[in-house]
């Protein structure tokens, strides 16, 4: 028999733990049904109240006690690592996720050989959520939507199902509050099957713990951190991208005043000049370094990473494979605008005339610069990040289809390669 166990993480929950306990062991036959044995763990984490009394009544119940309080992700982990389930549960003691629909997501995980079942708040269900943690939520579901390049629901939801194997791959995981956006992303980064599945949403017995500024503030700390060990580019080249769509707006108004015969700028005016340089060099730098980043990744992970900028693999053929000659016609073309508004200048034209050439030619070529160096630096990380291949393939028994070998004992044969 397949059996599930639940782990319910609790700290100074003495108002609705028990009530949470019952539904949970409510449960049992409608699991049974499904053939799934029913093992169920309380981690208490560190509560000053009544908490693990009113655990420790019930004998179907294994109380797992941490001496002091580590956080809500610790006391999962902890419940994690005793329990021996095949499949694998956490919801929260405060009454606010539904024991009753465990049944119902564990057969999706079975049905649909899912990793990971997420019970989604904002799928449609009932909820009681209040408005600013709606709101929350739907931004922390957004951003890793955009980040992953997959669309999710609900990001926090502390109310899943999954796989006990597909731990090694989910692991490491923060020990607070961002336990859950953190899993999210990192399942999403590592190709894990993921199916969410609405639930309805109470409001929590007593007082919550969830501070909308303080723990929104980890939330998406978790999200990009998570993401940025497995697809860089992703986050810092759309950053990179935002930026040099201002820097290329503030340039065109640059170009507009001087093709109607402005020389002559003001100081709002050359403000910008400075803003859309700055801008410029800095939003080239985030997407090469994005880019160098993903190889850096791609080496410790030992695989290519699972998408690019626009969600393409590392080692497809891909813009940054073009840096190098990119760089050179950069370059050239930069000291090239520079020379011919020096003979210009040489020839009586007033700096006035010339600002802008000679702006635009010392831009292209520190544009060239980076591109350049971006590619030499990427062709030895990818270089790097193949070498474990190729050697395996060179260290190889098997011969290319071109070298004839000699069977044993007979006449040698040279072969030219």
């Amino acid at each position: 028999m397949t059996t599930l166990a639940v782990v319910i993480p609790a700290f100074n929950e003495e108002s609705g733990i028990e009530e949470v306990i019952q539904r949970v062991l409510n449960v049992r036959p409608a699991l049974e049904n499904l053939n799934i044995g029913l093992e169920f763990l309380v981690v208490d984490d560190g509560s000053r109240d009544r908490t693990c009394a009113i655990v420790g009544k019930y004998r179907d119940v294994r109380l797992i006690q941490h001496l002091k309080n580590r956080g809500y992700g610790a006391a999962i982990k902890t419940g994690f690592r005793h329990a021996t389930g095949d499949y694998l549960a956490f919801l929260d003691a405060d009454g606010t996720y539904p024991p009753e629909s465990l049944p119902e997501l564990c057969a999706v995980a079975m049905q649909e050989k899912a990793d990971l079942v997420v019970g989604s708040r904002m799928s449609g269900a009932a909820s009681q959520m209040p408005v600013t943690r709606r709101i929350g939520n739907f931004a922390f579901a957004s951003l890793l939507s955009l980040i992953g390049n997959v669309p999710v629901r609900d990001s926090a939801s502390g109310m899943r199902v999954l796989r006990r194997d597909a731990l090694e791959r989910l692991y490491p995981l923060p020990d607070g509050l961002e336990f859950t956006p953190a899993m999210s992303t990192r399942a999403i980064h590592e190709n894990l099957k993921i199916v969410e599945v609405p639930i309805a949403y109470s409001e929590r017995m007593g007082r919550s713990k969830l501070s909308v500024v303080r723990d929104g503030y980890r939330f998406t700390n978790a999200i990009v951190w998570t993401a940025l060990g497995y697809n860089p580019v992703r986050i810092l080249g759309l950053t990179s991208l935002a930026i040099l769509c201002v820097a290329a707006l503030i340039g065109l108004y640059i170009v507009a005043l001087r093709l109607s015969g402005v020389t002559a700028l003001n100081a709002g005016q050359v403000y910008a000049v400075f803003l859309a340089t700055v801008l410029t060099v800095v939003g080239l730098s985030l997407f090469l370094l994005g880019t160098m980043f993903n190889y850096l990744v791609a080496l410790f992970h030992k695989r290519p990473v699972r998408q690019g900028l626009f969600g393409k693999p590392i080692f497809d053929p891909s813009l940054d494979h073009h840096f190098g000659w990119m760089g050179c016609v950069s370059a050239a073309a930069g000291i090239g605008l520079s020379v011919g508004a020096l003979v210009l200048s040489l020839n009586g034209w007033e700096i006035t005339r010339l600002w802008l050439y000679q702006l635009v030619g010392a831009m292209l070529v520190i544009i060239g610069i980076q591109l350049g160096t971006a590619w030499i630096v990427m062709r030895v990380l990818e270089g790097l990040a193949m070498r474990e291949n190729e050697t395996r393939r060179d260290l190889s028994d098997a011969e290319p289809e071109n070298i004839r070998v000699p069977s044993e004992g007979g006449p040698s044969v040279q072969v030219q390669i």
